[in-house]
């Protein structure tokens, strides 16, 4: 039996949507195609042992999964949950009938728990692109793709949950943000202010006009004399991030895996602290 299962790879800080085809027939292989790399063939031990820990068994026939388009490389544990999903669609186990809706994404732990996947944001921007009714994934990924309007965000914490809800046993409720209140709310949320600077005023004063005309700053001094603290004060008095701005910032920091448990949008300038290795000397 033929099924396709919907899932995405993430390419720079966009998605594209990956169509996971799973097909069953006599035998006892199973074959994975579709240009995964290591961790993505790792899935099959973590979907077996998920399953017989939930209390299902891994089919004993033979299986084809092949992750269209079979150009583009796929990276990574997040692929675990649609492969598990479509694996037991294609023999009966799960029902097919609401497959086509729903985007999934998820990686497996050895009980079955989801685990938080990076590009949660960019991926639930494609899926609505693309016409899905809704979007599966971790729980702690669910209120960073919940921003996301017009697509029900379902956040899971098991494969059971999952396998229940195609299955009409349970009713999954999805995750509501307000986007806009929540952003305005959390603009002037800052951990550093300069409130807080006692003295310095001369920095500040640089700091202030380096701010209002949008310049280059370099601050040189001793170990010690509040260089790195001016530099974090500094996004309280830079102009606010648009709503445009701040889900761009959110996607690049989804993707790199910077974003904290339950975040949603990052409403105010990030402050980043590179070592100075970080460039190599030549």
């Amino acid at each position: 039996m033929l099924v396709k299962v919907y899932g995405a790879a993430v390419q720079g800080i966009d998605a594209t949507i990956v169509t996971i085809e799973v097909n069953s027939s006599r035998g006892i292989k199973f074959f994975l195609v579709g240009l995964p790399d290591s961790a993505v063939k790792e899935s099959h031990e973590r979907i077996i042992s998920a399953l017989q820990v939930n209390g299902y068994k891994f089919p004993t026939c033979q299986i084809v999964v092949n992750m269209a388009p079979a150009d583009i490389r796929k990276e990574g544990s997040a692929y675990d949950l649609p492969l598990a999903i479509g694996i037991l669609a294609a023999t009966k186990i799960v029902s097919e009938d609401k497959l086509s809706r729903y985007l999934i994404i998820g990686e497996l732990s050895l009980d079955g728990s989801l685990q938080p996947v990076k590009g949660a944001l960019s991926i639930a921007i494609s899926a609505r692109e693309q016409g899905f009714e809704g979007f599966i994934l971790p729980k702690q990924n669910a209120r960073e793709a919940a921003v996301v309007n017009n697509l029900k965000v379902y956040g899971v914490e098991n494969i059971k949950e999952v396998i229940e809800f195609f299955n009409n046993e349970r009713t999954l409720q999805p995750t509501i943000v307000h986007t806009r209140e929540e952003f305005y709310e959390s603009q002037s949320n800052f951990p550093y202010d300069f409130a807080d600077v006692k003295g310095q005023e001369s920095v500040k004063r640089a700091l202030e006009v380096a701010a209002a005309g949008g310049h280059n700053l370099i601050m040189i001094g001793s170990p010690g004399s509040g260089k790195s603290m001016m530099a974090k004060c500094l996004p309280g008095i830079l102009p606010p991030l648009s709503l445009g701005e701040s889900l761009e910032t959110t996607k690049i920091h989804s993707v790199a895996g910077k974003l904290g448990k339950d975040s949603s949008l990052i409403a105010i300038r990030p402050f980043r602290s590179p070592h100075h290795t970080i460039s190599q000397v030549t």
